[in-house]
């Protein structure tokens, strides 16, 4: 019997995680990236962030997931903590939605679903039935494990040792939470062990009384991805993480003075013990939520009482493009300046990040770094349409001159926008192949890169202060950033014919230097810009 069940509970828990990532999969294909734009602009009101939250996990199927996405965008500034608490808090409502869906016994179909969905995924050529096929394979796969899982349990049903721990957890309901809280820390989803307790469920081996505290455990178990995703994550990241940890201990808790009544409760919502358990884990989590929300800044305000430090934000759209400016085209101009000074310190703060993350290994780094490309993008295309209004107006020759030399600036900070994004694929390569870099190698683009970012850096500052000797100064460095591109490409020859350099390492060598030698160039071209037009004044 025992090797049965081992085998057949890791089998069956093995095909629903695969059903639930291909049914995560394909939801998200047909998703696309709207998933992140939704996180970002849906979730100014705690409510709304809430149902953010909720209906996101509904779609990929893992509060995990969620968090981990959460702390990213929170990581580039892109949401504060008290948006990504509720969108946690609504993350763990909606992860119950995969209980509500198993509880309903719908296994008979999972050998149709997964027939249907292996056609629709492998032979059609269409991308959207493709999807669907993966969505109908998942969820196909999903309740064939959950049905495997709930044969392998059978024998459980006479086996007097694990009916005797079913009763203690039913007495002691600190026992059953905890064993719960540490195997979903292990197996990183909360839907699988709901899923595991509702198989027993089904051959009638456990109760509600019994299910409840492992419904709670699995609550505290799922905080542990969030912790994980946090480590090396900024003081906001960190936080969400405590308050994901602190928000469903706290829930837990508060239930357990409760548990009896709140089994009771369950047990009138229906005469299924499987839908009994799904709507516990619905009930407990909306219930939380509800209780928490009046009380959410108060609960922000504690977290930041015990993880002090400054909370940094980044706004995804422009701050400083008034349009009632535009008929004083001279304040325009200057509010176009602020935003564009913005987004090229917006653009500075990716290139620190992928060379950050290229020499610590840091793949977590680089996901801040593609969120800001996607709001260097936003911003040049509004201050682009920004500069296009003033346009329209009545300018004297200076301001047409300036208006013009900042449209080629929002181009060039765009293009540097760019090249970190490219410089950032290839640190992600170098970490995904495990590539060798030698020491002499690493200590050259240190250095290529701190003459490019103190050049960037100067032009930036320059336009922000309108500062001409700052500008003559990243002008002048121009000639020596070209220099060294071309002295370290000789040395890196010169190591490949020796042996030294492994040859997968030297083709990134290569594009990383090209790519910082092209900030350098727009770094120039932003300064000559400042110097013609404050030459003029």
């Amino acid at each position: 019997m025992t090797t049965e069940l081992i085998f057949g509970m890791m089998g069956g828990l093995g095909l629903f995680l695969y059903g639930m990532q291909l049914l995560s999969d394909g939801l998200q294909k047909v998703t696309g990236d709207r998933i992140q734009k939704v996180m970002e602009f849906l979730t100014n009101k705690p409510v709304m962030g809430v149902a953010t939250g909720a209906l996101i996990t509904s779609i990929i199927q893992s509060s995990s997931a969620t968090s981990v996405i959460t702390i990213g965008l929170v990581n580039a500034g892109l949401l504060s903590l008290k948006q990504a608490v509720s969108v946690i808090v609504g993350a763990n409502i909606g992860t119950t939605v995969t209980a509500q869906i198993v509880s309903f016994r719908l296994e008979k179909y999972a050998l149709p679903a997964i027939g249907i969905g292996f056609i629709f995924n492998f032979l059609a050529k269409k991308r959207s039935y493709k999807y669907f096929g993966q969505i109908l394979l998942g969820f196909g796969i999903l309740f064939l494990g959950l049905y495997t899982m709930s044969q392998a349990v059978r024998p459980l049903r006479n086996y007097a040792p694990f009916l005797n721990l079913l009763a203690n957890i039913s007495l002691n309901p600190l026992l059953g939470i905890v064993v719960a809280a540490i195997f979903t820390a292990i197996i990183q989803s909360s839907s699988a062990t709901t899923a595991i307790v509702i198989a027993m469920s089904i051959q009638g081996i456990m109760g509600i009384e019994a299910a409840i505290p492992l419904i709670l455990g699995s609550n505290i178990g799922t905080c542990f991805t969030a912790g994980i995703a946090s480590i090396g994550s900024s003081i906001t990241g960190k936080r969400v993480a405590l308050s994901h940890l602190f928000f469903n201990i706290g829930g837990v808790v508060l239930f357990l003075f409760f548990i009896n009544k709140f089994a009771y409760l369950v047990s009138l919502t229906s005469s299924s013990i499987p839908r009994q358990i799904a709507n516990a884990h619905t009930l407990f989590n909306v219930i939380n939520a509800a209780i928490l929300l009046p009380f959410l800044s108060l609960f922000i305000k504690l977290i930041v009482k015990i993880l002090p430090g400054e909370e940094i934000v980044i706004k995804k759209g422009p701050i400083y493009l008034n349009k009632d400016m535009l008929n004083t085209p001279s304040l325009a101009l200057s509010q176009a300046t602020k935003e564009l000074v913005r987004m090229g310190e917006m653009a500075e703060s990716m290139l620190n990040d992928v060379m950050m993350s290229f020499i610590q290994n840091d793949l977590n780094i680089l996901k801040s770094v593609y969120l800001k490309e996607d709001v260097v993008n936003t911003l040049e295309k509004e201050i682009t349409k920004y500069l296009v209004l003033i346009s329209q107006r009545s300018l004297s020759p200076n301001q047409s001159k300036r208006l013009t030399d900042l449209m080629n600036i929002v181009n060039d900070i765009e293009r540097v926008g760019d090249h970190a994004e490219n410089l950032a694929e290839l640190s992600e390569e170098k970490i995904n192949e495990k590539l060798p870099f030698s020491e002499k190698a690493l200590d050259e683009l240190k250095f290529m890169f701190s003459k490019v970012q103190i050049s960037l850096n100067k032009s930036i500052s320059a336009l922000k202060n309108r500062d001409i000797a700052l500008a003559r100064e990243v002008a002048l460095k121009e000639d020596e950033i070209d220099e060294i591109e071309k002295e370290l490409r000789g040395n890196h020859i010169n190591r490949l014919n020796q042996g030294i350099c492994y040859p997968e390492s030297g083709v990134i060598f290569l594009d990383l230097i090209s790519n910082l030698e092209r900030v350098g160039d727009h770094a120039n071209n932003i300064s000559l810009m400042v110097i013609d037009e404050l030459s003029k004044d």
